[in-house]
C-alpha cells in the first residue's frame, strides 16, 4: 500500500500543493478542494496541530536583574519558549509557507507596518496562540486527541466530476 496519494503530480509539485493548502487551512480555517487532496491535507494539518497542542503552554519564565544608566536596579521577567516548543515551532515553520497579514481598507502604510512589525510568521503564531489552546481545551473536555478537521462533501465538480469538499477546522 502506498504511503500517500500521488494526486497525479510529481513529488515537488505534490509537496508544494500540500504545503500551500495546509497553510491556507490554518490561516483561513477552511478551504474548498477535491476529496483526495482534502484527505492528504487533513493528515498533514492534524500532525502540525497536534504539535501545537502539545507545546502551546510550554514556556520558560526567566527573571533578569541589571543596573540601568542611572544606577537603579531593574528586574525584568521574560517568557521564552522551552527547547521542545522551539523545536516544534521550527518544524512547523519549515513546513508552512509564510502568510502575511493583509492591510485593512482604512489602514495607512505606517499603521500596517506598526501592527505587523513584531510577528515574522503570523501563521505559526496563530497556530500556537489561537488554535493550539482551543484544541487543548477541547481534548481535555472530550478526553480524546485528534479529529481537528471536518470534511463536508459538496458534490461533483462541473468540469471533470471530481468530488468537491469543504475542509474546515472544527
Amino acid at each position: 500500500m502506498a504511503y500517500q496519494r500521488k494526486l497525479g503530480r510529481t513529488a515537488d509539485q505534490r509537496k508544494a500543493l500540500l504545503r500551500n493548502q495546509v497553510t491556507n487551512l490554518i490561516w483561513y480555517g477552511r478551504i474548498e478542494t477535491t476529496l483526495a487532496r482534502a484527505k492528504e491535507v487533513r493528515s498533514a494539518a492534524e500532525r502540525l496541530i497536534t504539535l501545537a497542542v502539545r507545546e502551546c503552554d510550554n514556556n520558560i519564565e526567566a527573571t533578569k536583574t541589571f543596573n540601568n544608566d542611572k544606577g537603579q536596579t531593574v528586574t525584568v521577567t521574560v517568557r521564552n519558549d522551552s527547547p521542545s516548543k522551539l523545536h516544534a515551532r521550527r518544524l512547523i515553520m519549515a513546513y508552512l509557507y509564510n502568510m502575511q497579514e493583509q492591510k485593512k481598507a482604512d489602514e495607512s502604510k505606517s499603521e500596517y507596518r506598526e501592527r505587523t512589525k513584531d510577528v515574522k510568521y503570523p501563521c505559526v503564531e496563530k497556530l500556537f496562540t489561537e488554535i493550539g489552546p482551543k484544541y487543548k481545551k477541547r481534548n481535555e473536555e472530550k478526553n480524546c486527541a485528534g479529529g481537528y478537521t471536518r470534511i463536508v462533501k459538496k458534490g461533483p465538480r462541473r468540469g471533470d466530476a471530481a468530488e468537491m469538499v469543504i475542509l474546515e477546522l472544527v
